[in-house]
């Protein structure tokens, strides 16, 4: 399978596995009685429909109309793929909602319009606007695209902005201050020239001239060349930015041009052209998946050069997931009546101030590196940065109150800005970020259980996307028929037979190895000959040895069958009594960390002392601060039986030992996710207003009994089990992983990986 087919196959299981496409509506009330269905719908749901019917604004108080959005879309302009119609626009806008939830909170009905004509367009969307708070257009041609707009915004009363056209326009508009910030240069003598007139180029040409750049210094071009007063073949919103010029190409317009804004197509400007621009050119090469000019190209044309494409793999991302997300967040907020300029000019001095802070070490640690700063290459900010919802939306809120248009004032933003924190919760992008980290530095993952498709499949997805490098162990005859049945490309990929003959000088190098650190445990040079030949025994000696990163296994074997090889072979870290097991539990308000869940069935207080260590620097490395309960069936001696005794003793050492911690306990599960029960009943406890993420448990059986039950009854994704307190990284699958389950696990390794080297 090419790579082209394998990425088409990837993106379509995506979409089509489980339940079809992307999204689901849940109730937000309880639905499980008669009674709570009474009142859900009849009789109960009448009471606030005649209160809404008295006064009409008191539907943001019983419905969810003040946090949902429609993303509305006719499907005439989607993505690169043009006029595909409705239907093939609804993957799209399914996406756009998902990334309106997951950056912002905010809830989104996907709507596709069968209507290319601006009358019916119109009135369609007119007519199901009481339903929403507000209004996303997405993917809409121009120009028809800028009067459909014009016109709902003066007709309705709730906000509606185009992304295609304000999106972009809003983030490279920060990207322009900053920019011309660090080349020095003053945004009124800048000349700016853009390729490409569609709606994205025509408004951020519209924002450039708001935020101060001269009319005669801007410059647009379309596929026929330079857009000038003496072409006849220019609409309205074309004529406005005609030129008085007697150029007519792009290639002579870049001569001595400061700024360029690439919203067209890949590979259309040379390292010729860049060369022809003036000092310190300001390049945005915007279009996708290849920007116009290639960016090796372009930062080899000019050393000065400031270079912005649409790309994550290079600095300077122009994302419009920088901007939508918090602009809607901050207009529903004040329940505003419109996205008024003043509103996006808000959040594109929002987002170019952002970049000028100290940026979190969540951040540097995603994109692998030592300090991000304001610079050259740093002169927006990386969407991950949970930053931008307490910067953007905020400042549009502002805004939105400073104009007129908000019918709902915030009093104290300060604390609307710690309501987005808490909305959002805490670390709910970890595997984003964490991916994105492993990335930057990818590792060398051993497979031992590589004659299996979910392996295989697995091993294809990190490769591909780059994450880490799999070595496969088992049967490569075995392999290869099942790659060839599943049409899995695993080109490249190294396949080793530890059974194989060709292997026989490693296999008694290793065996050798293993006989001198186990020969006084009852290990005989020919049984170490003989467990060399077993898949984990090797995969545990190639990452003992340096030939490997990390070690994955446990898919198809017992836990005991897994761990025994890696702690014979590896062992544990200097200064670590124990290893445990660790599961981390995606939940909605982000992740929560279970341990030991795994290996120790029933510690002591010291042992558990041990094990929260090792579970707090666990967490600690993925830059998350832990703030630990330590579970128990009592609450600060409300009972004395065994488990409630060893809990407090733990809590006593810890205290003791580790001031540093945050940790408290013996303490029932409820109260330490609850901080309104904690706080009433027990205010002297150190985690009051310390949003618990981590959970000890007092033996094996409430661990493991307790992830299960949130995998099961909670819905919620489980990643683990994380073996700690290893030399090197060893990680366990739970049988039966599912793909997504393995490549999440690999992604931890290799960041594991990555910390420990």
């Amino acid at each position: 399978m090419s790579m082209d087919d394998y990425k088409k196959k990837q993106a379509l299981d995506y979409h089509a596995n489980g339940r079809p496409g992307k999204i689901e509506v849940i109730s937000s009330k309880p639905t499980s009685t008669q009674r709570d269905l009474s009142l859900a719908y009849s009789p109960g749901v009448a009471e606030p429909c005649l209160e809404i019917e008295k006064n009409p604004e008191d539907v943001y108080k019983y419905t969810a109309k003040g946090n949902l959005v429609a993303v509305i879309s006719n499907g005439t302009a989607v993505l690169g793929l043009g006029n595909i119609g409705p239907e093939a626009s609804k993957p799209v806008m399914e996406g756009k909602g998902v990334l309106f939830k997951i950056f912002a909170d905010i809830d989104v009905f996907d709507i596709e319009v069968d209507a290319t004509d601006i009358d019916t367009f119109v009135a369609t969307v007119k007519a199901i606007a009481p339903t929403f708070g507000g209004i996303n257009l997405e993917d809409i041609k121009a120009p028809e695209c800028f009067e459909i707009e014009r016109r709902l915004k003066e007709t309705l009363k709730i906000p509606v902005m185009h992304d295609d056209q304000h999106g972009t326009a809003i983030i490279t508009g920060s990207a322009l201050l900053n920019a011309l910030e660090i080349a020095g240069k003053k945004i009124g003598d800048v000349r700016v020239v853009f390729n490409g007139a569609g709606a994205s180029a025509i408004s951020c040409a519209r924002l450039y001239l708001q935020l101060g750049v001269k009319k005669e210094n801007l410059m647009m071009c379309d596929s026929t060349g330079v857009i000038s007063n003496s072409r006849p073949d220019l609409d309205e919103q074309k004529k406005f930015f005609a030129s008085e010029t007697t150029l007519k190409t792009l290639t002579e317009a870049f001569v001595n041009a400061d700024v360029f804004v690439g919203l067209s197509k890949g590979n259309i400007v040379s390292q010729d052209m860049i060369r022809s621009m003036a000092k310190d050119p300001i390049v945005f090469a915007l279009a996708n998946p290849d920007p116009e000019i290639p960016y090796q190209d372009a930062i080899e044309a000019r050393e000065d050069i400031i270079l912005a494409t649409g790309r994550s793999d290079y600095p300077n991302q122009v994302n419009n997931v920088l901007g939508f997300p918090f602009i809607f967040r901050g207009a529903l907020d004040v329940r505003a009546t419109s996205i008024n300029e003043a509103m996006k000019l808000a959040a594109v001095y929002a987002i170019a101030d952002l970049a000028k802070q100290p940026v979190p070490e969540t951040v540097n640690m995603a994109y692998n590196k030592a300090n991000l700063q304001f610079g050259r290459e740093y002169i927006i900010p990386k969407p991950v940065d949970p930053r931008l919802i307490t910067s953007v939306a905020p400042a549009v809120a502002q805004a939105a109150m400073d104009s007129g248009v908000a019918n709902y004032p915030i009093a104290d933003m300060e604390a609307y800005k710690q309501e987005l924190i808490k909305r959002m919760g805490l670390d709910n992008s970890l595997m984003d970020r964490l991916t994105t980290r492993a990335k930057t530095n990818p590792k060398r993952i051993i497979f031992a259980e590589a004659d299996n498709y979910k392996i295989l499949k697995a091993a294809q997805v990190i490769k591909n996307e780059g994450i880490g490098k799999p070595i496969l162990l088992g049967n490569k005859v075995k392999i290869d028929q099942i790659c060839e049945e599943f049409m899995i490309n695993l080109e490249g990929v190294e396949i080793i037979d530890p059974r194989d003959p060709s292997e026989e000088e490693r296999r008694f190098a290793f065996a050798d190895n293993f006989y001198d650190l186990r020969k006084r445990r009852g290990i005989t040079l020919y049984e170490s000959r003989q467990m060399m030949r077993e898949r984990n025994y090797f995969g545990a000696m190639m990452v003992r040895t340096g030939a490997a990163d990390a070690l994955i296994s446990g898919l198809t074997r017992k836990y005991p069958d897994t761990v025994r090889p890696a702690l014979q072979v590896i062992g544990i870290r200097e200064g670590v009594s124990r290893v445990a097991g660790l599961y981390i539990i995606m939940t909605k308000n982000g992740p929560v960390f279970f341990s030991d869940t795994t290996v120790n069935i029933n510690p002591t207080a010291e042992e558990l002392v041990d094990i929260t260590i090792l579970t707090a620097e666990a967490v600690s490395n993925l830059n998350i601060t832990p703030k630990i309960a330590l579970l128990s069936y009592a609450n600060f001696g409300s009972a004395e039986g065994a488990d409630a005794l060893k809990m407090r003793e733990v809590a006593r050492i810890l205290h003791e030992r580790r001031p540093d911690l945050i940790v408290d306990g013996e303490l029932q599960a409820n109260f330490a996710m609850n901080n309104n029960m904690l706080k009433e009943q027990f205010p002297f406890s150190c985690l009051v207003d310390n949003k618990v993420n981590t959970l000890i448990f007092p033996n094996l059986a409430a661990g493991n009994i307790a992830y299960k039950l949130m995998q099961e009854l909670a819905n919620a994704e489980a990643i683990g089990p994380l073996l700690l307190g290893m030399k090197k990284p060893v990680h366990v699958l739970q049988l039966g992983s599912s793909v997504r389950e393995i490549v999440n696990m690999v992604t931890l390794a290799v960041v594991d990986a990555q910390a420990q080297s």
